[in-house]
Parts: C-alpha cells; sequence; structure tokens
C-alpha cells in the first residue's frame, strides 16, 4: 500500500493558522506584520478568496 503524502492542503486552515487574523493576535504576529510592511512585500498574508 503506497503511503500518502504528508501535505493534504486545506485552505481554510491554511488562513486559520496563518491568516491576518492570526498574525493581529500576538505581539509577534504584528511585528511580522510590521516587518512586512516595511520591506514593501504585495501580500503580508495568506490569502483566501470564498469557501
Amino acid at each position: 500500500m503506497a503511503t500518502k503524502r504528508t501535505w493534504q492542503p486545506k485552505k481554510a486552515k491554511r488562513v486559520k493558522k496563518h491568516g491576518f487574523l492570526k498574525r493581529m493576535e500576538t505581539p509577534g504576529g504584528r511585528n511580522v506584520l510590521k516587518r512586512r510592511r516595511r520591506k514593501g512585500r504585495k501580500s503580508l498574508v495568506v490569502a483566501y478568496n470564498g469557501k
């Protein structure tokens, strides 16, 4: 029997872990956003459009 690949992507789970609201929860997360803004990142966090 073949083994399953370890990465089984789920968009909702990805956003819950790495989304904007999650970043804003902690001081460290806010620092991440601050750094990414300063660097001029086009995207600050992972995007998720629609369910």
